[in-house]
C-alpha cells in the first residue's frame, strides 16, 4: 500500500460533529477578483467571517484508522461558487491521501487493458456530453441543477489537488478524479463494454458489504448499520461531513433537504461509495452490492440517456424528502452499473417509546430499491420490518424478479445454497444474531461478528479446512489458508474482508452522529487475530 500502516486493534469511536482541541488543519476559500483563493492555518480563529467555504481536516489513520473532514459552505455565495470552493478546499487539504489512494486503487488499472480503458474513456466522453446537454436544456430542473453542482465540485477537487501538488509526476486530471469517483461502477462498466468470454468472479460473487436495519420490539430504538467488505488496499478511510448550502434549483430560495450529511468515504471521493449516509432530511441511506451475472443485461448499458450510479445516489441524497422520493430520484437514468440493493430509513416516520411516550411507526419508514441494467424494483417494506423487527442486506436480491433476472437461480443450480436468499450463511447468521440485540453495544457486536471456526453456520463441507472466514457478518478472507481447498474463490484466501462497521440510531442521527470502527474484525479468544 502507498500508505503503510499496521492495525493492531480496533478503534471504537463516535463521530462528533465539531472538532475541539484537536491537531487539525483549517482551510478556507475566499473569492477575490473572480478567482478562488485558498488559505490554510493551524488556528480556527484565522477563518474570516466572509468566506465561500471553510473546512477542518485531520489525519488520524495511523491511530484511529480514520481521517476526518468537515466542510461548510456559505449561503451568501452562489451555488456554483459553493460547489467549486468545496471541491477545491477538499482537494487541497487532502492531497497526500488522494495520491496514496490513487496509487493503491487505480494506478495500474489499465495495465494490459488499454483496449478496455479506451472503451471506458469513449463511454465517459459521450456520457459527459449527454449530461452537459441535459443541464443546458433544463437549467431550472432541480435534478439537472444538482447534477451540475456535483460535477463542479469534482472539477474544484481536481484543481485544488493540483494546486497543492509540487511533483509534476503526481498531477491528476479532472478525468482522473472522475475515474476515482466511479470506482464502484468501473468493473461492471468495463465488463459491459468489453464483454469478455469468461465472466470474472466479481460478476458471480458480488460479496461487498453487510447491512442491517434493526427495530427493537418495544420501539425504544431503531438502528441502521453497514459493514464494508472490500479489498484491504482500500483501507485509507475518511469520515466526512458536508454542509453545503445549495438551493434546490436556479433562482429558488429553498435550500436542498439534504444540505448536511455525514458519511464514511475515501480520499478523492465526493460521495461515500460504501455507501452509508446520515442526512439532514431525516434519511439514512445505505446499500450492499447485488451485482449481475446475466450477461445479456449488460447490453443495455449505454452512454446516452443514463448516469452512473455514484452521481445518481448523491443527487437523490440531496433532493429527497422521504424514502419514496429517494427511490424515484435514484431510479432515473439508471445506468445498470454498480448494481446495488439500497435501503432507505426515514427516521421522521419513527417515534421512539419512552417514559411518557408511546412509540410509533408510520408508512414509508423503510424503502428498498434494487437495480439491474434496464430494470429497478422498489417497495415500502415498513410492514415487514414491523413484523420481523429487522431487515438484512447481504449481496443477494430481495425481490424475486431481480433475483431471477440477475442470474440468481442459475447460481443456486451451479453452486448451491450459498447463493439462496434464505439459505446463504450470512442470512442465517443475521437471523439468529439479530434476536439478541437490545442496545447499541449488541448491535456493534453483531455487525463485527466472525466466529468462523466454531459457528456451525460458517461451515463449508466442501472446503478444506471445513469452514470459511467469509461466512460471517464481517469477513476475514485473509485468514483462510492459502493452501486450502474451496469450491469457489470467494470462500478462499485473498486480500479481502470487512474493513469497518457503522451504526446510527434514532437518537444519534439527530445530530448526524454514528458509531464507527475502522479495521477488519478480531476476537483473539475465538481464534480471529487482529489484522496486520
Amino acid at each position: 500500500m502507498a500508505s503503510r500502516w499496521r492495525l493492531k486493534t480496533s478503534f471504537f469511536i463516535l463521530f462528533i460533529v465539531f472538532f475541539t482541541g484537536c491537531d487539525c488543519k483549517y482551510g478556507f476559500i475566499t473569492w477575490v477578483d473572480n478567482k478562488a483563493e485558498i488559505s490554510v492555518s493551524d488556528y480556527y480563529a484565522d477563518i474570516p467571517d466572509l468566506h465561500v467555504a471553510k473546512a477542518t481536516y485531520r489525519n488520524e489513520i495511523n491511530s484511529t484508522g480514520w481521517a476526518y473532514l468537515e466542510l461548510h459552505t456559505s449561503e451568501d455565495s452562489s451555488d456554483e461558487k459553493q460547489a467549486y470552493a468545496a471541491g477545491y478546499l477538499e482537494g487541497f487539504l487532502t492531497r497526500d491521501l488522494i495520491w496514496m489512494h490513487w496509487q493503491n486503487m487505480l494506478k495500474g488499472y489499465c495495465y494490459n487493458k488499454t483496449d478496455v480503458c479506451s472503451l471506458i474513456e469513449d463511454f465517459v466522453d459521450k456520457n459527459e456530453a449527454y449530461i452537459s446537454s441535459m443541464i443546458q436544456k433544463n437549467p431550472k430542473d432541480p435534478y439537472w441543477y444538482q447534477m451540475k453542482l456535483y460535477y463542479i465540485q469534482l472539477e474544484g477537487l481536481a484543481v485544488g489537488y493540483n494546486e497543492a501538488t509540487k511533483n509534476a509526476y503526481e498531477l491528476l486530471t479532472i478525468r482522473d478524479i472522475i475515474w476515482i469517483n466511479m470506482l464502484g461502477d468501473l468493473d461492471e462498466l468495463a465488463f459491459a463494454l468489453s464483454m469478455p468470454k469468461v465472466s470474472p468472479d466479481g460478476m458471480l460473487f458480488p460479496e461487498h458489504c453487510t447491512g442491517l436495519v434493526k427495530l427493537l420490539p418495544d420501539l425504544s430504538n431503531l438502528y441502521t448499520s453497514h459493514v464494508t467488505w472490500n479489498s484491504y488496499q482500500s483501507m485509507l478511510r475518511f469520515h466526512k461531513m458536508y454542509v453545503l448550502k445549495y438551493r434546490i434549483s436556479s433562482g429558488s430560495k429553498r435550500r436542498i433537504p439534504g444540505y448536511k450529511m455525514s458519511f464514511t468515504s475515501y480520499p478523492g471521493f465526493v460521495q461515500s461509495t460504501d455507501d452509508f449516509y446520515v442526512i439532514s432530511s431525516g434519511l439514512v441511506a445505505a446499500e450492499t452490492t447485488i451485482g449481475n451475472s446475466n450477461r445479456t443485461l449488460f447490453e443495455l448499458v449505454k452512454p446516452v440517456g443514463q448516469i452512473l450510479e455514484y452521481a445518481r445516489s448523491m443527487v437523490a441524497n440531496r433532493l429527497a424528502r422521504n424514502g419514496k422520493e429517494w427511490v424515484e430520484i435514484f431510479r432515473r437514468h439508471n445506468s445498470g452499473t454498480y448494481n446495488n440493493q439500497w435501503y432507505i430509513v426515514d427516521f421522521n416516520k419513527f417515534t421512539a417509546s419512552g417514559a411518557n411516550v408511546k412509540g410509533s411507526i408510520r408508512p414509508g419508514l423503510l424503502w428498498v430499491i434494487e437495480q439491474l441494467p434496464g430494470y429497478t424494483e422498489s417497495a415500502d417494506l415498513t410492514e415487514q420490518l414491523k413484523r420481523d423487527t429487522y431487515f438484512p442486506s447481504y449481496n443477494i436480491p430481495y425481490f424475486p424478479t431481480v433475483f431471477n433476472m440477475s442470474g440468481g437461480n442459475e447460481r443456486v443450480r451451479t453452486y448451491g445454497d450459498w447463493f439462496g436468499y434464505n439459505t446463504n450463511p450470512r442470512a442465517r447468521i443475521i437471523k439468529q444474531k439479530q434476536a439478541n440485540i437490545h442496545n447499541i453495544r449488541d448491535m456493534y457486536e453483531t455487525m463485527r461478528y466472525n466466529d468462523y471456526k466454531h459457528d456451525p453456520l460458517s461451515r463449508c463441507e466442501q472446503c478444506r479446512p471445513p469452514y470459511s472466514a467469509c461466512n460471517a457478518i464481517a469477513a476475514r478472507n485473509d485468514l483462510n489458508p492459502a493452501n486450502g481447498s474451496y469450491p469457489f474463490r470467494t470462500l478462499g484466501h485473498r486480500s479481502h474482508g470487512a474493513t469497518d462497521a457503522k451504526i446510527t440510531s434514532a437518537h444519534l442521527r439527530n445530530t448526524h452522529q454514528f458509531v464507527a470502527v475502522s479495521s477488519p474484525p478480531h476476537n483473539i479468544s475465538r481464534g480471529v487475530p487482529p489484522f496486520a
